[in-house]
């Protein structure tokens, strides 16, 4: 089962902090994290990817769903 991390919405730095904190609990698995804007996608993934996590990236719509895995 993964943690899904709802920050539609949000501006930077919030996403960036709600992902890490989401990544730093789990430690292992999966965590998805939804984001509206370009900015907060790039944000996280630079964020999640520099803590050693795998990052992929679906577009639904307006919004990006992040599947970051370790």
């Amino acid at each position: 089962m993964s943690e899904l991390v709802d920050c539609r919405g949000l501006s930077c730095p919030e996403p960036v902090m709600l992902a890490r904190q989401a990544l730093q609990e789990t430690g292992s698995g999966t965590v998805q994290v939804v984001v509206s804007n370009a900015v907060a996608r790039d944000n996280v993934t630079r964020a999640a990817n520099q803590m050693g996590w795998q990052v992929s990236v679906e577009e639904e719509g307006e919004e990006f769903k992040l599947s970051i895995k370790k």
